[in-house]
């Protein structure tokens, strides 16, 4: 899985055209979300066929940023306070978060600015190392 970083013009149906072409495509959206800053759509999105996804969007015109490595992590979610502990060891090992949404499974996803040192932080915490 990858994330897709999609600029959107801020218009109705500019999320309506969005979906429409990767759906077409046979790109599934996997998890992300949307919002507005200052005037323009900014979108995260995660996708099993990037390249594909990027490639459909582009010939639409509508511009893609890049396609980011994520970090698909399970949080226990019975256990209050988990987002803010794994957040803090990534601070603790200068993993700069970038961007965090949820998948459809409830899994975490992170795009961070260092992927290989935020990927050993989330295998460690996956091996129950900061527990």
């Amino acid at each position: 899985m990858k994330d897709l970083e999609i600029m959107l013009d801020n218009h109705p149906g500019a999320l309506a055209e969005l979906g429409e072409t990767l759906g077409k495509a046979g790109v599934s959206l996997e998890g992300g979300g949307v919002f507005v800053h200052e005037g323009k759509g900014i979108a995260h999105f995660l996708v099993d066929d990037a390249v594909l996804g990027r490639k459909v969007l582009l010939d639409k015109g509508v511009d893609v940023v890049k396609i980011n490595e994520v970090l698909i992590q399970k949080l226990k979610q019975e256990v209050p306070g988990q987002l803010g502990k794994l957040t803090r060891i990534m601070a603790e090992h200068e993993v700069n978060i970038m961007v965090q949404y949820s998948d459809h499974d409830n899994q975490l996803i992170l795009v961070v600015d260092d992927y290989e040192k935020g990927k050993l932080v989330s295998q460690n915490w996956s091996a129950g190392i900061y527990d």
